[in-house]
């Protein structure tokens, strides 16, 4: 592994935990972090969570792990080529969705919703509420106890109301400040990975054409590359060689201008570049104009697709439904940790909910909701 850059994190810069402890022996302060991420039991639960569609639709569908996986990947190929942390990078990537809902983003909506008067709901946040407080594993101290450089990743987005309740952590937005370069590497991983594996499962699922597609200017280049290459190249092998062939462009696009952009900048450490004033990972102009124009096609075709629209339909219905029976009957939710604060029931209901897995929110909704009422809301699940 090459040296680190000089505007890289290190364990020598780091602003350290919220609770102290020895350093480890064999292992940087971000690969400890990386080794607890793997180890919590909310990342587990990434498994059974849906991306777009239903965890149970089929099993060769993104889940919340598997595209968490694919974000580490893609992040750290990047880290390794700008000489950034590749630790950090990966723990970041592989934390950023801890706080997601089951059902995907129709499921935060409906939390939000039902949160509207209890200062709502954002995943970004109760990913950070996860590693803070939530995870139930050490003697010495609640969660998880991450660095400070793995958290500023983790909180990718945050109000300026709910920074302020963040102490050191939410100066970063008080201040209008940028995360180090290993977060913008982690944030920008997983718009490349979900923009290309939602097209990968849209054209798996049939709701999407490659033909459709081709109405996307990135997609038509790499349509072109393909077949020109490899004539006669149909399927799988077809899609599969276009979106690997996508990604390449990305990631050497992003690593090209990032680069140019850092000397420009001529940032000389983390201070440096968090006081940079704009984001130094960036895509270029051109593609990222093409890499808007895909998230908006999806946005249009895939999920707005009758069928993604029905599940999600169901999925609020699932989420409203528990809130509002946890509501109703405190006595169904299970005793909280040891150590756990809540500021009300509902905080505790968000908690609870927004760790379920789809199956085990669909198994809940079937033992404590109306027995057949998932059967009378619009489409299968």
């Amino acid at each position: 592994m090459s040296p680190l850059a000089c505007y890289a994190a290190s364990d020598e810069v780091s602003r350290g935990r919220l609770s102290t402890e020895q350093p480890p022996s064999f292992r940087s302060q971000y690969q400890r972090d990386r080794d607890r991420i793997i180890h919590s039991s909310a990342f587990r639960r990434l498994e059974y969570k849906t991306q777009v569609f239903v965890n149970h639709e089929g099993d060769m569908f993104r889940t919340r792990l598997t595209h968490s996986i694919e974000v580490s990947q893609i992040g750290r190929t990047i880290a390794r080529a700008l000489s950034l942390n590749e630790d950090l990078t990966e723990a970041v990537c592989l934390a950023h969705d801890l706080g997601h809902t089951p059902f995907g983003h129709a499921g935060q909506e409906a939390l939000n919703l039902c949160m509207k008067d209890f200062g709502g709901f954002e995943h970004n946040l109760q990913s950070l509420r996860v590693v803070d407080v939530l995870e139930d594993r050490y003697a010495d101290y609640p969660g998880l106890n991450l660095t400070y450089e793995t958290r500023e990743g983790i909180l990718k987005h945050c109000s300026i109301a709910k920074a302020k309740t963040l102490g050191e952590l939410g100066q970063r937005f008080t201040h209008r400040q940028q995360p180090g370069l290993e977060s913008q590497v982690a944030n920008i991983a997983d718009e490349i990975a979900y923009n290309n594996h939602d097209v990968d499962d849209g054209l798996r699922a049939d709701l999407i054409s490659i033909n459709a597609l081709r109405e996307c200017e990135i997609i038509e280049e790499h349509y072109q590359f393909t077949v020109d290459r490899w004539p006669g190249i149909l399927g799988r092998r077809l899609s599969n060689e276009l979106i690997r062939s996508m990604i390449n462009s990305l990631v050497t696009d992003l690593i090209e201008t990032s680069k140019v952009r850092i000397e420009q900048a001529g940032v000389r450490s983390i201070d440096d570049v968090r006081n940079a004033g704009e984001a130094l990972i960036v895509l270029g102009e051109d593609m990222q104009r093409k890499h808007i124009q895909l998230k908006r096609f999806l946005s249009k075709n895939l999920y707005n697709h009758d069928k993604v629209r029905n599940m999600a339909e169901k999925s609020r219905h699932i989420v409203t439904k528990l809130f509002e029976a946890y509501a109703n009957q405190p006595d169904l939710l299970p005793d909280k940790p040891n150590g756990v604060e809540a500021d009300s029931m509902e905080c505790m209901i968000k908690d609870y909910i927004a760790g379920m897995t789809d199956r085990f929110a669909i198994t809940e909704f079937e033992r404590i909701v109306k027995p057949g009422a998932l059967a009378k809301t619009a489409g299968p699940i």
